[in-house]
């Protein structure tokens, strides 16, 4: 409701700022669709590959990588459905609607605070949200007139490496001190 009325508050207060209000209207309209369709193909591809009988098999290795540490085995499983999707919101909330509960329960097992565990899914969700197949990755270089040779690297560095390695520190930290 909020961004309609916004829209709305804009228009009345630029009225007559624009020379063709119903061709920007629709111009504004069309570009939007490009962000939401490649979200929303990757979040259903993700769906879809959550819903197959090999996830299960992949869910079970990952649930058992690290029986000792289970926020090593979430980030695992965050970072590689955030992958697969190509969404961080989508892998996260396709790996804690899958996963969530098993976590949980490892958590309090392993005496680990479920709010480190909760911040341990959300870094590594972002880490490899946006490699060169994700909706994101795609729709930032078509608005900035870009090819994936020219700019994903540096994309890469900012949006992957780093996130992986802020998860990883907070992991260890995690890990030695419990809770911060």
């Amino acid at each position: 409701m909020s961004l309609v009325i916004a829209c709305v508050v804009l228009i009345v207060l630029r009225i007559g700022h624009w020379t063709n209000l119903q061709k920007t209207i629709n111009r504004d309209t069309y570009d939007s669709m490009l962000p939401i369709f490649n979200t929303g193909s990757e979040v259903g591809y993700g769906a879809v590959i959550a819903s197959l009988a090999g996830f299960i098999i992949i869910r079970d290795s990952i649930l058992n990588l690290s029986p000792d540490n289970p926020l090593i085995s979430e980030a695992v499983a965050m970072t590689a459905l955030a992958g697969i999707t190509g969404s961080s919101s989508g892998g996260l909330s396709i790996a804690l609607s899958t996963l969530g509960e098993d976590y949980l329960q490892m958590a309090v097992n392993a005496g680990i605070d479920p709010e480190l565990m909760h911040r341990v899914a959300v870094m590594a969700a972002g880490g490899l949200d946006t490699l060169p197949h994700s909706g994101a990755v795609i729709t930032l270089l078509a608005i900035c007139g870009l090819i994936h040779k020219q700019s994903y690297l540096n994309l890469a560095m900012v949006t992957i490496a780093i996130p992986l390695i802020a998860a990883a520190a907070v992991i260890t930290l995690g890990t030695l001190f419990g809770s911060f």
